[in-house]
């Protein structure tokens, strides 16, 4: 791999966290050096946002001078809040439940990114948990074998373009790998805490960052069961499908099972999750295909980011249409959610679609 790789322009993508750094050193150790960038996505720099940032951005200094790399920060802020933010708030008005970081890796991460640098270059390193597998002469995207890290869901709407471009090495490592390797190696950041809030926003609460642009719109809460009013929320695009902590109402635990865009109502039920919370059978829509287009029929399916995986049977109603027939119960199945198809040993990803109404 590293020969077929050493007349090749590489562009690597060096977030400041533990991952990327140790993308660095194995491509660094193989005799390969990497042109760095650092994309700049964070909040305007006067606004109160608890952002990591500054700290991100030390730590990508350290590391490519320590390799010898060159580093230049690329400011893709505007496009973030353009194309990312604007996309995730038409969403939540709408009253779907969207994912920022899907759309980050396609339109920032390997769209903008490319755009303004990018395009000199052959490949695109990222510290992505996910690999690639050459299959009949042609790229597709492959699990990782860490179940718990793998990020192919969050890479499942790339371009077929982008994917042709995808470098990830530290794909085939187990996390627990790269936190060792990262310790030998006395890499600046190498016991730094993964990030736990959207992409490239830091330490950015969720609901701050919808509230930010939509703020609030208070409406009745309505038990299902009964049809009383317990209480108000604060606007539906809080809560999602399913949703059972931080809803703050007393003699639960209650459950969000239905959201009345038109009427601004949110429908719970209390006690043990109901079964209206759950789904065997639901529609996916504009199924876009990350290397190209195949039958589906018997797969391995996720509609958010964990470890497991479920079978079904797809059911093609039209061009990129499907009705997913699940072989289990699914939880908080949400309109918007983005449902990733792989095929039936969960290996090779085939793509993503969003759930329907």
């Amino acid at each position: 791999m590293t020969e077929l790789l050493r007349d090749k322009r590489i562009a690597l993508l060096l977030s400041g966290g533990v991952d990327s750094a140790v993308v660095l050193h194995e491509l660094c150790s193989q005799g390969l050096h990497p042109d760095c960038f650092y994309i700049k996505i964070g909040p305007d720099e006067d606004e109160e946002w608890d952002c990591s940032s500054e700290e991100d951005m030390e730590m990508a200094s350290a590391l490519s001078s320590r390799y010898g790399c060159n580093l230049q920060v690329v400011d893709c802020h505007k496009d973030y809040w353009d194309k990312v933010t604007r996309y995730t708030m038409e969403k939540v008005k709408a009253g779907l439940t969207p994912n920022p970081d899907v759309m980050c890796n396609r339109l920032i991460k390997f769209g903008a990114f490319d755009e303004k640098v990018g395009h000199d270059y052959d490949l695109i390193a990222t510290g992505h948990y996910a690999q690639t597998e050459i299959i009949n002469g042609k790229k597709w995207l492959t699990t990782s074998p860490d179940p718990v890290k793998d990020q192919t869901d969050f890479l499942a709407q790339i371009e077929c373009w982008q994917l042709r471009k995808a470098l990830f090495p530290i794909g085939h490592y187990m996390k627990d790998e790269v936190r060792k390797i990262a310790e030998r190696e006395h890499l600046v950041n190498a016991h730094r805490k993964d990030s736990q809030g959207i992409c490239f926003l830091g330490k950015i609460n969720y609901n701050d960052y919808i509230r930010r642009y939509l703020g609030e719109n208070p409406g009745s809460v309505i038990d299902m069961e009964t049809g009383k009013c317990i209480g108000e929320h604060r606007g539906l695009w809080f809560h999602t499908i399913g949703q059972r902590h931080g809803l703050g109402f007393g003699g639960g635990p209650w459950y969000v099972v239905r959201k009345d865009i038109e009427n601004n109502i949110l429908y719970v039920s209390k006690g043990y999750e109901p079964r209206s919370t759950y789904s065997d059978v639901f529609k996916i829509h504009h199924f876009h295909f990350l290397t190209e287009e195949v039958e589906m029929k018997d797969v391995t399916f996720k509609i958010r980011h964990t470890p497991e995986f479920h079978t079904a049977r797809m059911e093609q109603t039209g061009p990129g249409e499907y009705v997913v027939h699940s072989t289990n119960l699914i939880q908080g199945v949400a309109p918007g959610q983005f449902c990733v198809v792989y095929d039936k040993d969960h290996h090779c990803c085939f793509g993503s679609a969003e759930i329907g109404i």
